[in-house]
């Protein structure tokens, strides 16, 4: 079967971001079939990129809080410890399949200065000349205005756009974007967004109930819309349907890259 959207299937270099409502908690279990489509997309050539949330989420329940700490501090130090054990879970899973992960832990400014730009693109190019996959992650620990305020959205669209990538996914608790929150009556859901697009009309609800994360519908966007305006395509979709997305079936919302000189 021909897929819908050839471009993902010829994409040989591909960043796919996951946030911390999707594999954390009572949703750590989606670790697995996220690895099993990475895998997969490894395993036909593909070069992989995940940037994963979740560090503070995962490390919350190990300093017995029951919500996300609004403190600085707090929020640093169940980054330290859950950033560990993220990374364990990943390794688990891909040692399935004889993978080996690294951790790449960066902050958007580090993305926006020449130095650690350069170490930092130099680094995922030879990791990924190792067949190694790059797991990177907000640098929680150090970082101040990015863990009040942002997600791994921006982050990942940067990352994008520094390794040149041909596609990215990003994956939430939502299928795709819809022209209002999708439980409103009448919300329809977007399968494409022209590259001059810029979605005013679109009705954007707030972040997720799961209260694990810092992003939310608008970031999504604005991300999106940042690495499409940059030359790289992406797909907005749910994280059950990643397998399906990295098929290139028509899941979700695909994003038009612009045409860039």
């Amino acid at each position: 079967m021909t897929a819908a959207r050839p471009a993902v299937v010829a994409a040989r270099r591909v960043v796919v971001k996951v946030g911390s409502s999707s594999i954390s908690g009572a949703n750590a279990g989606q670790i697995a079939p996220l690895v099993d489509a990475l895998a997969g997309l490894h395993a036909r050539g593909s070069e992989v990129i995940l940037v994963s949330s979740g560090a503070i989420a995962t490390g919350m329940p190990f300093l017995h809080l029951d919500s996300r700490p609004n403190d600085l501090a707090t929020q640093q130090a169940a980054a330290a410890v859950g950033q560990n054990l993220l990374m364990v879970r990943y390794q688990d899973s891909l040692d399935r399949y004889g993978l080996t992960a690294a951790q790449v832990l960066l902050t958007a400014g580090d993305l926006e200065h020449a130095t650690p730009r350069s170490n930092a693109q130099r680094a995922i190019d030879r990791l990924l000349g190792l067949r190694i996959l790059p797991i990177v992650n907000e640098n929680d620990t150090v970082a101040t205005h990015e863990i009040r305020f942002g997600d791994n959205d921006r982050l990942a669209a940067l990352v994008a756009e520094l390794v040149s990538a041909d596609l990215l996914v990003l994956l939430s608790d939502v299928d795709a974007l819809y022209t209002k929150p999708p439980h409103e009556p009448g919300a329809q859901r977007i399968p494409e967004v022209a590259a001059n697009d810029d979605l005013g009309y679109v009705e954007i609800g707030e972040p997720g109930a799961a209260g694990v994360g810092t992003g939310g519908a608008a970031t999504k966007v604005a991300s999106a819309l940042l690495a499409a305006r940059q030359g790289t395509p992406v797909v907005l979709t749910s994280t059950t349907n990643v397998a399906a997305a990295l098929a290139g079936e028509a899941v979700g919302t695909w994003f038009h890259a612009a045409a860039v000189k």
